[in-house]
């Protein structure tokens, strides 16, 4: 019985290490692709005041709030429930890991190794799960 909560363990853990890092790779890409948009709207409008700004925000809404659709949605399609911890742990280290990577544009080294922690601690925030009742 041991070996089978073991296996299952860390099955569970694969899999959420792997969504994490699958969402991780997809929300850089939009949160970016948003922000070069945002950055666009604001060099086309010269000296308007706030030129930018609420495609600013909206990068930052659709780049954070992208986050838990996609791991809710990974672990699902992979059968794993009971996810709660991985989507609220997800959604604000992504804030703060991604926020950092994308608004202050580290470098590609940098950026590699912040995805990778946020992988990893993805990966152990799937390791919780609610006992069933």
């Amino acid at each position: 019985m041991t070996n089978r909560t073991t296996a299952g363990r860390v099955t569970r853990w694969a899999k959420g290490t792997a969504v994490t890092a699958v969402s991780a790779v997809v929300c850089f890409g939009i949160w970016t692709s948003c922000r070069s948009w945002a950055q666009g709207v604001r060099d086309a409008s010269g000296d308007a005041f706030l030129a930018g700004s609420l495609e600013s925000l909206l990068a930052g809404i659709a780049g954070v709030l992208s986050m838990p659709l996609l791991l809710w949605a990974g672990m699902r399609l992979l059968g794993e429930r009971g996810n709660h911890l991985l989507l609220l742990g997800g959604t604000v280290a992504w804030f703060l890991i991604g926020g950092h990577v994308v608004e202050n544009a580290v470098g590609d080294g940098a950026t590699a190794a912040f995805l990778a922690l946020f992988a990893v601690l993805g990966g152990l925030a799937a390791l919780t799960q609610p006992r069933p009742a």
